[in-house]
């Protein structure tokens, strides 16, 4: 038999070995260009303990799927600086200059709205870890927009049906951060207060990175809730429990928050956050229930030991890349509109469960954990900080109906 190799017998023998693999790369594509996922998170500024952690947590997926790919991914991370303007010009950056073929990322309302507009434009899959309620509405959604996080409908709705039933009396007043994550969570507590019966007595807005709240807090004292809804996030969030406690609010009104950040309970010390209660995409104990929590908690003491475990936020960046990589997976190639189509059908468990993307928006239909946060006497360790009192099931009678948000039929 001759041994001498023709062209077109190596072509036709690198097609049979495309062919046999699960993904449908080229050989010489698999070897030359990663799949690259832009990740514009803000770094620096106010949220930036949460940032980091996402950026953590994504590198985690990136590791997850290239330990099975020919094909390898890559994570490109920028700076947004919580600004809207700033990660417009980064998402563009990502886009045309490191050429990548999706994003993930961002952690504020507004500057994810700013990365959608870019990524829509140019064709880009953009799956968001942050909460808005109005990038699924029609006015800003495209095929491309994605979105892993929780939405201020779910997680407001779910945090005030447990706080509201459990609270001694029916006063509720808000203080809230005055920008769109605070509008939006302030309409689902709302929305639950009128179900519910709850009257309103007070409504007081702090601008975005305050550090002294003791202007604000003789006017809630003076309306006398039996509940006190703030809705803040980052080291305002830390700033405001702090001074909530040295001002005694604690003693006089229940304090409840849509989302109780762990990072900055671990930052701030236990006495501020002691029996606030909050909700989460999120906790590390989920371990206990399930295989993919703890694969993901293992996999993070593993590359991060000095970390000790994953915040809900920094799970987020995990689950945002890992749901895109798994459309890739699934798509068996990274074809933007063959990812799209496999996205919107699969069904995943990235990290707590059963998920999917509804077909209308692409919100990811999940669970909505209610904590309460522990008194260090409670603790097992220095990890153990919160209590998952309630769980709201993954279930599309918790969103808003598609009709709602605009989309046809």
């Amino acid at each position: 038999m001759s041994l001498r190799l023709t062209r077109r017998s190596l072509l036709a023998g690198a097609g049979a070995a495309a062919a046999a693999s699960p993904f449908s790369f080229s050989i010489a594509r698999s070897q030359e260009t990663p799949i690259k996922i832009g990740f514009p998170v803000p770094l620096s500024g106010p949220y930036s303990s949460e940032a980091n952690d996402q950026v953590r947590c994504a590198q985690l997926a990136i590791d997850w799927f290239n330990e099975g790919a020919s094909r390898k991914a890559e994570l490109v991370v920028r700076d947004d600086k919580l600004n809207p303007g700033e990660a417009a010009t980064r998402a563009l950056e990502l886009i045309e200059s490191d050429k990548v073929d999706f994003l993930c990322g961002s952690l504020s309302a507004s500057v994810q709205l700013s990365v959608n507009q870019v990524a829509s434009k140019r064709g880009v899959i953009y799956n968001s870890i942050s909460q808005s309620d109005t990038i699924n509405e029609a006015s800003d959604f495209t095929k491309y927009t994605f979105h892993e996080a929780l939405n201020p409908h779910m997680t407001a709705g779910a945090v005030a049906r447990y706080a509201f039933k459990n609270a001694k009396g029916k006063k509720v007043a808000y203080l809230i951060a005055d920008y769109a994550y605070g509008t939006e969570m302030l309409r689902g507590f709302r929305n639950v207060a009128k179900e519910t019966g709850m009257e309103e007595v007070a409504e007081v807005r702090h601008p975005l990175g305050t550090t002294d709240y003791s202007t604000f807090f003789p006017r809630i004292q003076s309306a006398r809730p039996d509940v006190l809804v703030v809705v803040n996030f980052g080291r305002d969030q830390l700033n405001t429990l702090k001074q909530a406690t040295d001002f005694g609010l604690k003693q006089q009104m229940q304090i409840v928050y849509p989302v109780i950040l762990d990072t900055q309970r671990f930052a701030g010390g236990f006495a501020p956050f002691e029996d606030v209660i909050g909700g989460g995409n999120y906790y590390w104990t989920l371990e206990d229930e399930h295989e993919s929590a703890k694969r993901f908690n293992d996999a993070y003491r593993k590359k991060y030991p000095d970390q000790g475990v994953p915040s809900a936020y920094g799970a987020l960046g995990y689950a945002g890349v890992y749901g895109l990589l798994n459309g890739v997976k699934e798509a068996g190639g990274a074809k933007t509109d063959d990812v799209i189509a496999a996205m919107e059908t699969m069904k995943y468990d990235a990290y707590k469960g059963a998920e999917y993307f509804r077909k209308c928006d692409h919100q990811a239909v999940q669970s909505v954990l209610i904590l309460k946060a522990k008194a260090e006497d409670k603790m097992r360790d220095k990890w153990d900080i919160f209590e998952i009192v309630d769980t709201q099931p993954a279930d599309e009678q918790f969103l808003r109906t598609c009709e709602e948000l605009g989309h046809k039929a």
